[in-house]
């Protein structure tokens, strides 16, 4: 009900900030600094979210041997299938190119831009071995002050592993941090009570200083990633579906509930606990669900991956930076490490964004503009990490030898008969209806007569 509620409001904010922006611009060029305050309390997020979350999610199994050979699979698959998403991402974004003349050159607003210093020229990294030396930090806090994801995330890594080989005198370390992820949790939950009033302000600002033509260009955007998801779905997931002898169609039928859930509030922890029930039903042993789930919203959300390498082609694009091949397979890199801290609550992925532009030193106005869209965007790629994950888990059980067909027969009948059920319900109440119409109709003429 939470979630319905700021969905509204955002959708709403949307609506208000294009009609402020077109009918009154002047005004509404002004409602940045409420977009810019957002963008400022998402940052102040980054560096306690992604560290809790990275070493609660790695050293919270416990001893690494006893993940044994389920943990040794579900990570090769989880990084094959990022992989993949993050070369989608970034052939969509070259072909689509939606950043390209998004934001006009001689408005205001990109006059405004370039005196806050916004559109410098980059310093992205122009070789690998330049990017792995500058992922190791010589401090950690002054990563976290830089808001540096991919030292913070090196860092995390470490820590993780030493807690890991400490064992159980590093426990009550690992439950502060377990209590630092929830409270990151529910703090950025809170800040996103604010995102309404921020896409309020992106959206009218950028409308304000643009005109209307605008909305073509945020179409474009729109398109452009609900373009790549699909192809990621027919290429990805539904060859993957077929590798393991499973019907991605029952398999889609069972979680069109948590998938609608996902699409509708644009967050994974709200159709999460739902979806795992399903997948134990489907065929999936509980333990296998209970390990390749929760550790998927850590490592393995490929919608989301694949938005950020778009996300970042397109805050490139419209500051009129050019990435060659070379310094987009390092930023796919970093990808593969940034994106591991995005947890399953709406606009996280802002967060990554943010951080991982700040690493390679370009400028945040893309993040700006498409805060102004994101509810729309997050839509999409939260139902897709959804699928992905339960995608997962039934990968993980075939490769075990433990998936149960005959459980997910039974599953597939008993949701067919239901479908059918209501069907049926449905046509019986349709003939009542008829049959009163005409029974009505009889007494009327009846009446007349």
């Amino acid at each position: 009900m939470k979630h319905s509620r700021l969905t509204a409001l955002i959708f709403i904010a949307l609506i208000l900030g294009v009609l402020v922006g077109h009918f009154a611009p002047d005004f509404a060029v002004r409602m940045r600094p409420f977009a810019e305050i957002f963008l400022r309390m998402v940052k102040m997020i980054i560096a306690p979210l992604l560290f809790a979350t990275l070493v609660v999610g790695i050293a919270g199994h416990g001893d690494a041997k006893s993940l044994g050979k389920i943990g040794l699979k579900t990570i090769i698959y989880f990084e094959i299938v990022t992989t993949l998403a993050l070369i989608i991402g970034l052939t969509m974004g070259n072909i689509f190119k939606p950043g390209v003349g998004f934001v006009s050159g001689t408005s205001a607003h990109a006059i405004h831009m370039q005196e806050a210093g916004l559109m410098a020229a980059t310093r992205a990294h122009t070789s690998i071995g330049a990017m792995v030396t500058d992922i190791f930090p010589t401090s950690i806090i002054d990563a976290m002050a830089q808001g540096n994801l991919l030292q913070i995330v090196v860092f995390s890594i470490f820590f993780a592993l030493a807690i890991i080989a400490v064992g159980k005198a590093a426990k009550p370390v690992l439950d502060v941090l377990n209590s630092v992820s929830q409270i990151m949790f529910k703090f950025t939950e809170y800040v996103m009570y604010f995102a309404p009033l921020g896409i309020f302000g992106a959206i009218a600002s950028t409308v304000g200083a643009n005109g209307l033509s605008i909305l073509k260009n945020y179409a474009k955007v729109i398109g452009a990633l609900y373009v790549a998801l699909a192809v990621f779905v027919l290429l990805v997931l539904i060859i993957v579906c077929k590798i393991v002898k499973i019907s991605f169609r029952n398999l889609l039928r069972a979680l069109q509930g948590p998938a609608l859930l996902a699409f509708t509030t644009a967050s994974s922890e709200a159709a999460f606990p739902k979806a795992m029930e399903i997948m134990e039903r489907f065929g999936v042993p509980k333990n296998i669900v209970g390990f390749v789930m929760p550790t998927g919203y850590t490592f393995n959300l490929d919608g989301s991956t694949l938005y950020l390498a778009m996300a970042v082609l397109f805050s490139s694009q419209i500051v009129g930076i050019h990435l060659d091949l070379n310094q987009q397979l390092i930023i796919m890199l970093a990808l593969m490490l940034t994106s591991k801290g995005v947890a399953g609550v709406p606009r996280v992925s802002l967060i990554v964004l943010a951080g991982t532009l700040a690493s390679f030193n370009i400028p945040i106005l893309g993040v700006a503009i498409l805060l102004g869209i994101d509810q729309i965007l997050d839509m999409g790629r939260t139902t897709v990490n959804l699928i992905g994950n339960c995608v997962a888990t039934v990968v993980i059980a075939r490769w075990e030898n433990e998936f149960d067909y005959e459980k997910m027969n039974e599953f597939v009948k008993q949701s067919k008969a239901e479908s059918l059920g209501e069907d049926i319900k449905h046509n019986i109440l349709h003939i009542d209806e008829s049959n009163i119409n005409i029974e009505n109709k009889e007494v009327i003429q009846v009446e007349k007569g």
